[in-house]
């Protein structure tokens, strides 16, 4: 989450001129009636397909792809991919309070990949933060580590990264009636939170370096903070703040993002076979249109036009 880097990622076709559409179908017309975003990942809403047809026709692999011994072939053996992840995040991986089912675009490339290594999409969900994610990794607790993880050479130097994946950027986040940010340069002087251990607190003392930074533990936290007025705003990357404003209409994403976020995922540095086998998963539902159809079936349903062309795999530093 939130790290900012100079490195040539190609970023969301569309998704600036898509958030300002989304901004509006969230806020309150003058009557005082609130607009709803399209239904959520999974309904099937539309022409494309639902979260579980998606993940139903993904690709399995060939047993000879798997080298005995490796980390994919334990996992295999195992039955069974552990993920470090969340399930809070709307649009990312979010767990239905009533079935238990994770949806969302890291939690269906997390099933995906499963199913690509075991043949069914069974992945167990060990809870990560900012904080524990490498830790994780290095102790052998998880296989893999989907987290909206921004790849960083700092991180490089503790687990490897396969990807990227997803491209987002640092943007802002308000409640609903603050009409007085609009852009980065609008944060000068305000009291302004992020999440610890995310490398958005620097972004923030980069460009409004006069803002008051207040960190808290988790997004939750942060979002709380906005809407009850403790906080005047949150930077993280866009893509989670959309999620925010996706299930909360008491928030509001404003402005453009300010940096470049390239998303990765997270595989124990001592087991580079892993690495370039991810890496090549994620050139084949690249390929084959997978990729482009969980993205219509999650970030799809808040985000209006045709999914946005993949970053460029191994094109951010760290990765």
């Amino acid at each position: 989450m939130g790290a900012r880097t100079t490195a040539p990622i190609r970023t969301l076709a569309g998704a600036v001129a898509a958030l300002a559409l989304v901004t509006a179908l969230t806020s309150c017309d003058s009557s005082g009636s609130s607009n709803s975003l399209p239904a959520p990942a999974g309904s099937g809403s539309g022409s494309a397909e639902s979260f579980d047809q998606v993940i139903a026709g993904a690709p399995v692999a060939d047993a000879s792809a798997i080298p005995a011994g490796s980390l994919m072939a334990k996992i295999r053996s195992r039955g069974s991919l552990n993920v470090g992840g969340t399930d809070a995040a709307a649009l990312f991986s979010l767990k239905d309070p009533v079935s238990g089912k994770l949806t969302g675009f890291d939690a269906g490339l997390a099933q995906m990949l499963a199913r690509y290594i075991t043949g069914k999409p069974n992945e167990n969900l060990v809870t990560v933060t900012a904080d524990t994610r490498e830790a994780l990794l290095q102790n052998g607790t998880v296989d893999t580590v989907f987290a909206t993880y921004t790849i960083t050479p700092a991180r490089a130097q503790k687990v490897a990264f396969a990807g990227p994946y997803y491209s987002s950027g640092d943007a802002i986040l308000v409640a609903a009636s603050n009409n007085g940010i609009k852009t980065v340069t609008d944060l000068a002087g305000r009291s302004v939170c992020t999440e610890s251990s995310s490398t958005a607190a620097n972004d923030i003392k980069q460009y409004a370096p006069s803002a008051k930074v207040i960190l808290f533990q988790t997004n939750a936290e942060c979002e709380q903070a906005v809407e009850q007025g403790r906080a005047d705003a949150y930077v993280l990357d866009q893509a989670l703040l959309l999620g925010d404003q996706y299930r909360d209409k008491g928030v509001k994403v404003v402005g453009t993002p300010f940096t470049t976020e390239p998303y990765g995922i997270g595989v124990p540095l001592g087991s580079p076979e892993m690495k370039a086998f991810v890496n090549d998963w994620l050139k084949l539902i690249e390929s084959d249109g997978s990729w482009a159809k969980l993205w219509q079936a999650t970030i799809g349903t808040a985000l209006t036009g045709q999914p946005p062309t993949p970053p460029v795999i191994g094109s951010a530093q760290g990765s």
